[in-house]
């Protein structure tokens, strides 16, 4: 599972039986909860989930600077904040994706997920944004790992993002070449660490 499942996606399932029967017994309705009953159920039938990133390893994000121009002192600050609070939120299963300008955190991704938190974030901003996506701290890697894609990066350069930090070893970078082209034209500076 790669992609864009934004959690208000799950709100708009039309559950047969057993799923109505799986989703009774969750004490919370979250991401995590609910793909993880998914797999736990498909594991009873000797199915197993395989990491998102099995056949992928590549295109997880190397540590350092990916492509566009290094960061300013500014940035690197705005990068250390977000990580923080994006670990945070992370940790208590809210979002994966934070946007800070000028030390200020603007966008706090939830229910909405990255993209529109993108847009919220950048809008506040007007330009010059920095967004840091990490992964939970217990990431199960079967699903619901942070990815950049090429829809990341248009919302991102809509929203005049100057920055993303993105968490090595931990974020699919999928269609690496077209990010990075893209990434470039927008003059974003995409980093892992």
């Amino acid at each position: 599972m790669a992609g864009q499942i934004a959690p208000k996606n799950l709100f708009d399932l039309r559950p047969d039986v057993k799923a109505l029967v799986i989703l009774a017994k969750l004490k919370q309705r979250n991401a995590e909860s609910i793909f993880t009953a998914i797999a736990d159920e498909l594991g009873k039938v000797d199915i197993q989930l395989l990491p998102a990133t099995t056949f992928l390893e590549e295109e997880l994000a190397a540590k350092g600077l990916v492509t566009g121009a290094k960061l300013s002192r500014a940035e690197e600050e705005d990068v250390d904040l977000g990580w923080t609070v994006a670990k945070e939120i992370a940790r208590l299963d809210i979002g994966q994706t934070i946007i800070v300008k000028n030390g200020t955190v603007l966008a706090v991704e939830a229910f909405e997920g990255t993209n529109d938190a993108i847009k919220r974030g950048g809008a506040l901003a007007r330009e010059g944004a920095v967004m840091i996506k990490v992964a939970k701290p217990n990431q199960d890697m079967r699903f619901d790992v942070p990815v950049i894609g090429v829809e990341t990066i248009k919302v991102g350069a809509e929203a005049k993002l100057r920055v993303i930090a993105i968490e090595a070893g931990k974020t699919l970078l999928l269609e690496h070449g077209a990010i990075v082209d893209l990434a470039k034209r927008a003059k974003i500076s995409i980093v892992a660490r």
